[in-house]
């Protein structure tokens, strides 16, 4: 018999979510069409590797437990784990890349002190 799963537990598993990265970080799009994107970095095994991925634009966060879903353009919702901030080594080099070679136009940000109450409309 599955005993259900209650408490803050159950509210964070009971969310929809598209993507789950291990470490995620914000990057902030500058041009003709400033936002903000969610940038995600999985380890992988030795059969799959370690990926990474980037969100259309950030609509809106909340947080449920310990961890925030970030609700973006195109629809998908990020679930990343509050103290999971930051990248990977691949991920981070990919990310490096992103921002050296876009012109000034790509931004990785240091973590906001209040990310629910953050302005994500430039």
């Amino acid at each position: 018999m599955l005993n259900k799963v209650e408490g803050p537990l159950e509210e964070w598993m009971n969310e929809h979510y598209d993507y789950a990265p291990d470490h995620w970080m914000l990057i902030q799009i500058k041009g003709d069409d400033p936002h903000y994107r969610v940038f995600g970095s999985w380890s992988g095994g030795y059969l799959d590797g370690d990926s990474w991925r980037m969100n259309s634009g950030i609509t809106s966060v909340k947080q449920v437990g310990d961890y925030y879903f970030f609700m973006g353009h195109s629809g998908s919702v990020y679930r990343c784990h509050k103290d999971m901030y930051g990248a990977n080594v691949y991920g981070w080099s990919v990310a490096q890349d992103l921002a050296n070679t876009s012109g000034n136009s790509i931004y990785l940000m240091d973590e906001p002190e209040d990310l629910l109450n953050f302005d994500w409309i430039i």
